[in-house]
């Protein structure tokens, strides 16, 4: 005859009071989360809470159906309308009216819901009126200003195209700081026109538009209008510039010649 030990009977019958008081635990608690969570909602896959599925949208702690208008299409999103309007509709109220496209216009691709005007026409209310274009010029492509400019050569004037005037010894040059030509080198402006710049003997041709144009070659200096060879006294020599003269260490300048001692 098998005798059960005491000891161990109690020992399996409290496990299984354990196992028994685990599950109706863990049967609650799944109970009150699904009880948290409303119809045509699920539970958010990574943290708390929950959200409602495609088709619906949270309306004060409950998910109610999205009512999608002709013309548009249900999104991702569980807030708001829940809906959006197709290209080429735009939203009105809890509808998707069709775009009002003026002639020359077509509906823009980042939007969908607006229209820009063609290519040569510009926006004037709610049509697209044509970017009158003169002779010699061309479509810019910009929407501000005139939408035009002038072929080279031109310039605007008063809404026309009109030739530039370029003088003899000149060229054409489009800076905001000259009347659209500059003068060649050798040669720059006096009342409109390019004159020749004198460049006296031993000298060359600076390159600047201020002064008169020309410096003197190094050993030669400035007189007037002419380059007169730079004079050296004893124990000196050309300064940095080339058109004067310093004296050599340890001799000081003294008027027109170089001494030892203080100056």
């Amino acid at each position: 005859m098998n005798t059960i030990n005491p000891r161990l009977d109690r020992i399996a019958y409290a496990l299984m009071a354990l196992m028994a008081v685990a599950g109706s635990t863990g049967l609650a608690r799944a109970q009150g989360i699904a009880d948290t969570i409303p119809a045509n909602a699920s539970a958010n896959t990574y943290g708390k809470g929950w959200q409602c599925d495609t088709g619906f949208r949270e309306d004060d702690g409950s998910c109610v159906v999205v009512t999608v208008p002709t013309n548009a299409f249900l999104t991702d999103s569980s807030y708001g309308s829940g809906w959006k309007c197709k290209h080429g509709f735009k939203q009105k109220g809890d509808a998707c009216d069709p775009v009002a496209l003026p002639a020359n216009a077509y509906i823009s691709a980042a939007s969908g819901d607006r229209w820009l005007c063609e290519r040569g026409y510009r926006r004037g209310g709610e049509t697209c009126a044509a970017i009158n274009v003169p002779a010699n010029g061309y479509l810019t492509g910009n929407t501000s200003g005139s939408g035009w400019a002038c072929d080279r050569g031109y310039r605007a004037t008063k809404g026309a195209c009109v030739a530039i005037a370029v003088p003899a010894n000149a060229y054409l040059a489009f800076t905001s700081s000259n009347p659209g030509w500059e003068c060649d080198r050798g040669y720059r402006e006096v009342d409109g026109a390019c004159n020749a710049i004198e460049v006296p003997a031993h000298g060359y041709l600076s390159g600047r538009s201020y002064g008169k144009g020309w410096e003197c070659d190094r050993g030669y200096r400035k007189s007037q209008a002419t380059c007169v060879a730079v004079a050296l006294p004893e124990n000196a020599h050309l300064n940095f510039s080339g058109n004067e003269w310093e004296c050599n260490k340890p001799y000081r300048k003294r008027q027109n010649a170089c001494v030892l001692g203080r100056p």
